[in-house]
């Protein structure tokens, strides 16, 4: 996902510095080209070396490098970096680059980068939490930077509190976050319904479906990587909800109801790929249903259709795309959903067509609006959760 593209890695003097090396290697691993370029104090901590041998590249720690001074390497690296990230970064470090003080390597070309920043602060509690380091990173903020919050834990000092460095696939979820992806979702807000709900019939058991919720969350973080805000309405699931994004947790269709409802109006576009069960039990038992001789009726009354109340209660603009999971006569099931429900998408797939069942990485889907019907390929789930979103981006336009 970052092919072509250049992260300037700071690297500053403290204990946390070993954790860069694991992201540039990450880094590295999404064929990214990862310039590392340390403080003096830093290679106290952790040589140049090790980086060197993990990006292929010269790390960079002198200003005055007599390798580097006839191209006026901290200009020049500044132009080509699409992304600045220091971490750790110090209390002093932090300071100076609050403060337009460009003293070696590192800050000079800093402060000649016009790209985006992010800083990931690391340092004792006591100094992390201090008014003068809390200004700073305000005024940081106030410059453009994305102030990464440390982590809270024990401290190599022994002290226990915030001032951690984040963990490295954190802080590249953090990249991934700016980089990715173009920013053509930037200023919208996306609502994403995943996962199966559960129907309690009695405290022991409840009725539910095949629905891992993989689709969904595919379409949440895609969303994010295109610069949406968005929130995930998820049935229970066994996944780890996509960073960046407001995960509402619900349990019955019931609960996903109530949770879309209050946020629909918000939303420009709507995903409703969750496996909302059709029908409830009519009644709950507050014990357990015990086992009789002879079979078991249960009475099961219809939840409300979501996608149909969504449909009937859009804003002006707004773009719903809803789910259809089918066995038989997929398209005609499909094109009779989509004018039923009055929206604008319908994403479906067939259940006994290899690839696109539940639980599994990949899907086949057939885009169906009202200008015709697209059949996608064998695709993974991101991959179709990207073409999902083209298409609902197409609708706004249309």
């Amino acid at each position: 996902m970052l092919q072509g593209k250049t992260v300037l890695l700071g690297v500053t003097g403290g204990i946390a510095a070993y954790k860069a090396a694991a992201l540039a290697s990450a880094l590295v691993k999404l064929h990214c080209q990862v310039e590392v370029v340390m403080t003096q104090n830093a290679t106290q901590f952790i040589t140049p070396l090790t980086f060197e041998q993990l990006t292929g590249r010269r790390a960079m720690v002198d200003t005055f490098d007599r390798g580097f001074v006839h191209q006026v390497e901290h200009i020049s690296l500044a132009h080509r970096t699409d992304l600045v990230l220091v971490a750790p970064a110090t209390a002093n470090v932090c300071a100076k680059l609050a403060h337009g003080l460009a003293d070696d390597m590192l800050t000079t070309t800093i402060l000649a980068c016009r790209c985006p920043k992010l800083i990931a602060p690391a340092m004792n509690t006591n100094m992390f939490e201090n008014p003068v380091t809390q200004d700073n990173l305000d005024t940081l903020r106030r410059y453009g930077w994305e102030v990464i919050a440390p982590a809270s834990g024990r401290l190599a000092c022994g002290d226990v509190g915030a001032g951690k460095l984040p963990e490295p696939e954190t802080l590249l979820q953090h990249v991934l976050r700016v980089l990715a992806l173009p920013h053509d979702l930037e200023g919208k807000r996306v609502l994403v319904t995943a996962g199966p709900t559960q129907e309690s019939l009695d405290p022991v058991r409840y009725l539910t479906n095949h629905s891992t919720g993989k689709m969904g969350y595919a379409i949440a973080r895609m969303a994010m990587l295109r610069g949406a805000q968005v929130t995930l309405i998820s049935g229970p699931t066994a996944l780890t909800p996509p960073p960046f994004v407001e995960v509402v947790d619900v349990v019955s269709a019931q609960d996903m109801f109530e949770a879309v409802a209050a946020r629909a109006a918000q939303a420009d576009f709507i995903f409703k790929a969750a496996a909302v069960a059709d029908y409830t039990p009519a009644d709950y038992c507050d014990d357990k249903i015990k086992k009789k001789d002879g079979d078991l009726s249960i009475p099961l009354r219809r939840t409300q259709d979501i996608l149909q109340y969504l449909g009937e209660h859009r804003t002006p603009g707004q773009v719903i795309c809803g789910f259809s999971m089918e066995t038989r006569d997929m398209v005609e099931n499909s094109r009779a959903k989509l004018e039923k429900k009055r929206v604008d998408m319908i994403c479906a797939n067939n259940l006994k067509v290899a690839g696109a069942g539940f639980g599994v990485d990949t899907n086949i889907i057939t885009l169906i609006t009202r200008d015709g019907a697209q059949e996608l390929p064998l695709l993974s789930k991101e991959e179709a959760a990207g073409r999902i979103l083209d298409a609902a981006m197409a609708c706004a336009r249309s």
